[in-house]
């Protein structure tokens, strides 16, 4: 009892020295829990600067844990652009496990995929499993809450149950951060009433991963002295997005995710009548020689 007395008071004390102000600090922005091994989280930059990910992890609090030694963690990697996210995905590809495998097409929209037979990792999670994204030891953002084991196994939104009974949330669904949250729950100890900061989705929904909107950051993105603004973005299909910048814009590369090039042209007025709904990826170059990236989402 001790024992468990001391990992909730280091929790708490881990969660209040991470507050943080409003667009300063990564948080998860989508939570896929799908059928077999089908789990996903996405990581979400709201901040103006590129992070380097080498001092996050995603971590797993499991089955109502005080700590994420028997759930697995994992450190991120590479470096996040303003306005971008990284997407984690379960690895498991034998298609003969009896535990299941991740579908092929969910690895695919990854930045990474946990490897292989690594169980236990944070991606073998199930809806009662707290997820939590740290910073140096630091507890970031939440999902569920540290410590509890919901009775129904999943978070619910039913309060009269401390949101533990009802309805399934953070099982056999798709969560999606509302695009007003512009920072994580650092509190792990706190009740976690999923309806508050997110929309559900379907099990089996990962179309929206790679992508998310923040009220952080809209669409103007300074890369170094390079600035721009694509608006609007998203976009309904069979309307003009327009790029307005400083500096000359000399031509425009659009490819589609499977790296595919569909547009290459002279103009800073994107007609989308023959593109399909969908994300794209547009390399935009100015006469300066200097260049810069973005993504394109026709709704």
């Amino acid at each position: 009892m001790k024992r468990i007395l001391l990992s909730l008071a280091t929790i708490l004390t881990i969660s209040m020295s991470a507050q943080t102000l409003d667009c300063t600090e990564l948080f998860i922005s989508e939570y896929v829990e799908g059928w077999s091994q089908n789990k996903a989280i996405e990581v979400y930059n709201p901040t103006s600067n590129t992070i380097d990910l080498s001092n996050y992890k995603i971590e797993r609090y499991a089955n109502g844990t005080t700590n994420s030694s028997s759930g697995g963690i994992t450190t991120l990697s590479g470096m996040l652009a303003p306005g971008d996210v990284f997407v984690l995905t379960n690895g498991e590809t034998d298609t003969s496990s009896s535990f299941g495998y991740c579908d092929a097409s969910l690895i695919a929209l990854g930045d990474m995929a946990e490897p292989n037979g690594s169980y236990p990792t944070p991606m073998h999670m199930n809806g009662n499993d707290a997820m939590v994204l740290t910073k140096n030891g630091a507890i970031l953002d939440v999902i569920g809450r540290v410590g509890e084991d919901p009775a129904s196994g999943a978070w619910t939104d039913d309060a009269s149950s401390g949101f533990t009974m009802g309805t399934w949330w953070t099982a056999q669904h798709t969560l999606i951060r509302k695009n007003t949250v512009v920072k994580g729950d650092y509190d792990g100890l706190d009740l976690f009433n999923p309806s508050l900061e997110w929309d559900s989705l379907p099990v089996g929904t990962w179309n929206n991963l790679g992508t998310h909107t923040c009220d952080c950051i809209t669409n103007s993105i300074s890369n170094k002295d390079v600035t721009y603004v694509m608006y609007p973005n998203p976009t309904p299909k069979g309307e003009n997005v327009v790029i307005n910048s400083k500096s000359v814009i000399s031509y425009i590369k659009i490819y589609n995710m499977l790296g595919e090039k569909i547009i290459s042209e002279r103009t800073s007025i994107i007609s989308t009548e023959m593109l399909l709904k969908g994300t794209y990826l547009i390399n935009i170059y100015f006469e300066d020689g200097k260049s810069v990236r973005n993504k394109l989402i026709i709704e």
